[in-house]
């Protein structure tokens, strides 16, 4: 009995894709941190080419979401949970405050290409903290709760995180631009 051959899917790409694919073989860290740094690439993918005015449309009604707010998250996300939550860092949080929780997606002041920037330096401080554990294993602490969470933990869950966001960002430059693909 002969199968059939498998069909090939060709995803469009974008101009400017110079993203490196993880490795298939590699230990633990190295796995966990290409994959969450091919999901911070394709994100800047997403948010490149694009006139940076147009980033802080809210362009997939009635969600608010925008790439610049979204761009303003994830720099909160990146310093919250390396530099706060795992490394106790002592710096202010992002876009955030109890007065005002949701500003990181509702406050789009500001220059877009200072706020990828930012993201750009929160991204940076995270790979050093990761690259100085000694091992996965090393915990941080949760604020609110005082639970521990392991490093292996936080790359997992930014993955996850980044995964999510990266989809948002999909159907936002799809809506903008007609930008598909990646």
């Amino acid at each position: 009995m002969t199968s059939a051959p498998v069909p090939q899917h060709y995803a469009p790409t974008w101009g400017g894709d110079i993203r490196t694919a993880p490795p298939s073989v590699g230990d633990e860290r190295e796995l966990l941190s290409s994959f969450l740094d091919w999901h911070r690439a394709t994100f800047e993918l997403k948010c490149s080419g694009i006139l940076p005015e147009l980033r802080s449309e809210r362009a997939v009604a009635p969600s608010g979401m925008s790439l610049h707010g979204l761009v303003r998250h994830l720099a909160a996300v990146e310093r919250w949970w390396f530099r706060i939550q795992f490394a106790g860092e002592d710096v202010p949080m992002l876009h955030y405050s109890d007065e005002d929780p949701d500003q990181d997606f509702a406050d789009l002041t500001g220059d877009s290409e200072e706020a990828l920037a930012l993201w750009r330096t929160e991204c940076g401080r995270s790979r050093e903290i990761v690259a100085a554990a000694a091992t996965l294993d090393e915990e941080g602490t949760r604020k609110a709760t005082g639970e521990p969470f392991s490093l292996r933990w936080l790359l997992v869950h930014l993955i996850a995180e980044y995964a999510r966001h990266n989809g948002h960002a999909d159907l936002l430059r799809e809506r903008l631009d007609g930008a598909t693909g990646v």
